[in-house]
């Protein structure tokens, strides 16, 4: 008897093993709520032009990461074809002051191999425990005369930065250029350069390049740089990224994601990195959607591996005294996140198999030291923004901060040990993450804690190796 993958997979693609990859077929549908309400509402069904990238020996996703997730079934027989968990703008934007005032709506989409005939899809959403629950269930029909596979407009020549061999039995990473004009594409391409060499220096990344292909698109813009309506500063870039999301004025995202899906469909990804252009400290990251990064900031090593934690293995923020535009926790909950927890019992702690012998639980560390510091800092640095200073001033002021961060977090009794330390999801009491210090956490030039670099392998692994 066949594996139910291997029956999945074959039901998939409704062709012989050797047969070509099926083509990718993509749902673009709105995400709308407020005060606790969701509505989802098709906008438009796709079939890109290329291949599906993905890894054909693990359609069903069995990490059990995002806050949302998506199930494709046969619209027949039920039998599961394809799952992947994920997170999304609207998910954030719903722990925001914002959502209890008012509804808003964002473009989102659902990604996955062409189906040979109807399928049911679903979308489900973590419940306070965790489970993941239905929130929406349609049928798609591939053959539906609704089904568009007009190609858009070219954004330029896809540029390979590393290719290790054929899509389908590597993670493909994609680098978007946004605010790049038709004389600074050879600026994209070295900028992308620079920075994936920054990413495949960090561990688990570096013992891994083998496994990643990473490509290069940068659609043309009038003029360059993104939009910074703090500032008054506003640009009609193809992607479309942005500071100032949610308010924060460090936070870059892009929520026009019919242009962003457009112009990603002419290379094959599973992850994508937008590189804005520009030296404003700032980026984000979103499991499963993308990440971002200010391409000229002094900072812009950090970011860029910062956020991609974000984005390809679902990583929190591991800091605490940053100003946030999310709503405090009413509730200690546990996280879904692989490197936080609320830690109700140390002796089921998630990570309980990576800590270090002897190590109490919770860890003690200079935390009042620490956060006495980081808070002033954020008061100096409020203050720069607000007086619209010069750009190397907030340079200064990190740079002075990374110095003292790397003395205080260095020496400790458990500096470079696997815990549980309190301090983490922008809450000072009640979070606790693996290591004192970790990329996740400060600027310091600090490597992805162990609790890190074994969620990141496992999501590597989901698009590299065959069924766990």
């Amino acid at each position: 008897m066949r594996p139910p993958r291997l029956v999945a997979l074959c039901l998939l693609v409704a062709a012989p093993a050797l047969a070509a990859a099926p083509r990718t077929f993509r749902v673009d549908y709105f995400h709308t709520g407020s005060g606790g309400q969701e509505i989802f509402s098709l906008d438009r069904l796709v079939v890109e032009t290329l291949p599906w990238p993905g890894n054909p020996a693990r359609p069903i996703d069995d990490t059990d990461s995002g806050k949302y997730r998506f199930l494709i079934k046969d619209g027949a027989s039920k039998t599961l074809l394809y799952s992947r968990g994920f997170s999304s703008i609207f998910g954030e934007w719903e722990e925001t002051a914002e959502a209890k005032e008012r509804a808003r709506t964002f473009e989102e989409s659902l990604r996955f191999p062409l189906p040979a005939g109807p399928v049911e899809v679903t979308l489900e959403k973590r419940s306070r425990t965790n489970a993941f629950v239905p929130v929406w269930t349609f049928r798609v029909d591939p053959k539906d005369p609704t089904v568009s596979d007009a190609v858009p407009d070219s954004p330029g020549a896809l540029i390979p930065l590393l290719k290790n061999g054929p899509p389908e039995s590597k993670v493909d990473l994609l680098i978007l250029g946004d605010g790049y004009t038709h004389a600074q594409r050879a600026k994209f391409e070295q900028d992308a350069r620079r920075l994936v060499t920054i990413l495949f220096s960090q561990a688990p990344f570096k013992e891994r390049k083998q496994d990643f292909n990473v490509w290069g698109l940068c659609p043309e813009s009038r003029e360059p740089g993104i939009s910074r309506p703090s500032t008054g500063i506003h640009r009609r870039s193809r992607i479309g990224a942005t500071y100032d999301a949610f308010g924060s004025e460090r936070y870059v995202l892009t929520f026009d994601n019919r242009s962003f899906r457009d112009v990603a469909s002419f290379a094959p990804y599973e992850f994508v990195e937008i590189l804005v252009n520009g030296n404003t400290y700032g980026g984000g990251g979103i499991f499963g959607l993308y990440s971002t990064v200010a391409a000229d900031s002094l900072w812009s090593p950090y970011v860029f591996v910062h956020e991609f934690g974000h984005h390809f293995a679902g990583l929190a923020d591991e800091y605490f005294t940053s100003e946030s535009a999310y709503l405090p926790a009413a509730d200690r909950l546990e996280p879904w996140e692989p490197n936080v927890t609320a830690m109700k019992d140390p002796a089921t702690l998630k990570w309980k198999a990576l800590v270090s012998p002897g190590t109490p639980l919770p860890t003690p560390w200079r935390k009042d030291e620490f956060e006495t510091f980081s808070r002033a800092i954020q008061v100096e640095r409020k203050k720069i923004r607000a007086d619209r200073r010069p750009e190397s001033e907030m340079d200064a002021l990190f740079t002075r901060e990374k110095k003292e961060v790397t003395r205080i977090l260095g020496t400790d009794q458990y500096s470079g040990k696997v815990g549980a330390f309190e301090g983490a999801m922008y809450e000072s009491r009640g979070y606790f993450r693996p290591e004192e210090d970790c990329i996740m956490f400060t600027r310091d030039e600090v490597p992805f804690c162990r609790v890190c670099q074994s969620a990141i392998s496992r999501i590597i692994d989901l698009y590299t190796k065959g069924p766990r």
